[in-house]
């Protein structure tokens, strides 16, 4: 439990995770500088960088070192016996963050009841193709199971801008406070477009889409970029009819999204476990909106609806 004198646990790690995101945003564009991108092939279409791994040992060695007792979960598997030198840690706050003040429901979060979900590098298949503004690092923190906080860093916003422009820009949010970082939009009236995946296509992708009339669709890579354009207001929905996406890809962002009203759930509309026992894998795909989400989930055709079984639902802890 948080003093007068110290901010809550909770705010503390979501200030240690937006300070450690921009360092690795930094690492990030240094890598890409160097040309020297040490591209391993995983699996189909899933790539992982040097970039990767760095920016992963900074996150979560930096934040072990400051909430030792909290549960970390990264997406790359690196070797537990990995030193990670000491210019990686990252041990300072974003004194913004810390001004913030926390919601009374969330003051008394405990180490075990948090779970950070980390994906250092999402986009990375875009990362390796140049599609430098897909790339985003996602950083997800789950109370009792439930994504309450999260941080979506862009490290190439504006790039497009010239050679002088300032890179970056780091989004965050929490539930019960609000999100911070962007500037929201109306979405188009009159409309209904959607965003889904750019390199994981298939039938039931396409269907699930198709099924939802949309106006137009905007293939774009990462679930952090397409939730980006979902909370700017640049679309209406994101609608991915697949099992392709993880915990670590989704937690960040569908916190910042329930931030601002909108909901994230997978295609059934049921709620997406992030507890420290869930299987990874988003096994019955993904579904986020702003508005009308119950419409989008009433949409999807029962065939497609079949190939997908509802994750266990999670008890909250007391």
């Amino acid at each position: 439990m948080a003093s007068a004198s110290t901010p809550p646990l909770l705010m503390r790690i979501l200030a240690a995770s937006v300070t450690v995101s921009n360092r690795a945003a930094t690492i990030i564009r240094d890598i890409m500088k160097k040309g020297e991108l040490g591209i391993v092939e995983k699996g189909k279409n899933d790539f992982q960088t040097e970039a990767d791994r760095t920016a992963q040992r900074c996150i979560v060695a930096s934040l072990h070192k400051q909430f030792p007792k909290v549960t970390i979960k990264g997406e790359e598997e690196l070797s537990p016996t990995d030193t990670v030198p000491d210019e990686l840690i990252e041990k300072e706050m974003d004194a913004e963050v810390l001004k913030q003040t926390c919601p009374q429901s969330l003051m008394n979060a405990k180490d075990e009841d948090i779970v950070i979900w980390v994906d250092p590098v999402d986009g990375t298949a875009e990362y390796t193709q140049g599609l430098l503004d897909h790339v985003t690092v996602l950083i997800g923190v789950a109370v009792n199971g439930i994504a309450t906080g999260g941080i979506i860093n862009q490290p190439y916003y504006n790039y497009q801008a010239g050679p002088d422009a300032k890179l970056g820009r780091c989004i965050w949010g929490l539930i019960g406070l609000g999100s911070f970082g962007f500037e929201r939009q109306k979405p188009p009236e009159g409309e209904n477009i959607i965003t889904t995946t750019r390199s994981h296509s298939n039938r039931a992708v396409t269907e699930a889409v198709e099924s939802c009339d949309p106006s137009q669709v905007v293939r774009v890579g990462g679930a952090g970029h397409k939730v980006l354009l979902l909370i700017e207001g640049r679309v209406h929905a994101y609608v991915f009819a697949s099992k392709g996406c993880k915990k670590w890809d989704t937690c960040a962002p569908e916190a910042i999204l329930h931030a601002v009203g909108g909901r994230l759930t997978d295609l059934l509309g049921k709620p997406i476990p992030y507890g420290p026992q869930v299987k990874f894998p988003n096994a019955s795909g993904v579904l986020a909106t702003v508005t009308n989400h119950d419409w989008y989930v009433s949409r999807i055709p029962d065939d497609i609806r079949e190939m997908f079984e509802p994750e266990p639902e999670q008890t909250p802890v007391a």
